[in-house]
């Protein structure tokens, strides 16, 4: 049980060191594996839990880029005067 765990650290590691872009194209493969339903129960459950975590990287490193992104402040002419933070609901 010590590999399992020990596996589950590096493949959290890999995912952390991971891209928006190449997290999302790995998921996106993940949910077509799954869909297509022709995977072992096994590996569906490992593959679901990778999707898991590679889901939850991407939200943090979109809440990351939400939260850099600025408004531009204009004044009653429309002129820029400066900037603001993002509503984000």
């Amino acid at each position: 049980m010590a590999d399992k765990s020990a596996s589950g650290a590096e493949a959290g590691a890999d995912i952390a060191a991971m891209s928006f872009e190449k997290a999302l194209a790995e998921l996106e493969t993940i949910v077509e594996k799954l869909e297509r339903g022709d995977v072992p129960l096994a590996e569906s459950i490992a593959i679901y839990e990778r999707g898991e975590a590679l889901k939850k990287h991407c939200d943090a490193l979109l809440k990351a880029a939400e939260a850099k992104v600025e408004k531009i402040r204009t004044d009653g002419d429309g002129n820029p005067v400066g900037t603001e933070p993002l509503d984000v609901e």
